[in-house]
């Protein structure tokens, strides 16, 4: 039997995927530091509606590398998440030699790898295991579009209806994402303002992670 709530809705199991790297970059690109040390469970809970439930919450991301300081600082922010309930699932950076055209000189970079690949494969599986009525993706890569189709081809063929709704990160757009998802929405300046965690953030077993400085 359907969970409705007080208005005789049917009550939606929320499942939620965020590509750290493509909300990083977004939050970088809105100039303040500052909110980096975002909540992701208060932002979340800002954007469902009432006959929504947040059933999963799942943060995809790489582990930096050969950077001291954001290695420490990513490492308490990772911490800090999982202390209010976030699932964190690491990849990893792949180095990479890049040729520049002009004049031929060549420097090594990271490339994130297998997030995108463990996004779309959580949803597929949520959705196939009847874990979650509603796929919520946190992201603007076009790459997570063969994910969205194949969980469509899922409901068709249980005659289901999974509901999929994109949130695009800050400065962030994918017609390709747009096109695919029953609905869309850019992330607001102002739910990322209010969904700050607090400057210390004190976890189980008495572990304190603070708001790392270079974030003030």
């Amino acid at each position: 039997m359907a969970v409705r709530d007080k208005s005789n809705l049917e009550i939606k199991r929320v499942g939620v995927y965020v590509d750290g790297f493509n909300l990083y970059h977004g939050l970088r690109e809105l100039g303040r530091r500052r909110l980096l040390w975002l909540d992701l469970r208060s932002m979340i809970t800002r954007v469902l509606r009432p006959h929504q439930r947040l059933e999963t919450l799942n943060y995809f991301t790489a582990a930096i590398r050969n950077d001291p300081p954001a290695i420490a600082r990513q490492e308490v922010y990772l911490a800090a998440l999982e202390s209010v309930g976030v699932t964190v699932v690491l990849g990893r950076f792949q180095e990479q030699l890049v040729r520049c055209r002009a004049c031929g000189h060549t420097r090594l970079v990271y490339a994130e790898k297998q997030s995108d690949v463990a996004i779309g494969t959580t949803m597929v599986a949520d959705v196939a295991c009847g874990k979650v009525d509603v796929v919520m993706l946190v992201s603007a890569d076009s790459d997570l579009c063969a994910a969205v189709r194949t969980i469509r081809r899922i409901d068709s063929e249980r005659a289901t209806k999974t509901r999929v709704i994109t949130v695009f990160p800050p400065r962030r757009r994918s017609d390709s994402l747009r096109v695919v998802s029953d609905a869309w929405f850019p992330l607001g300046d102002a739910v990322i303002r209010q969904s700050q965690l607090p400057a210390i953030v004190r976890g189980a077993g008495g572990h304190v992670y603070r708001r790392p400085a270079y974030w003030n």
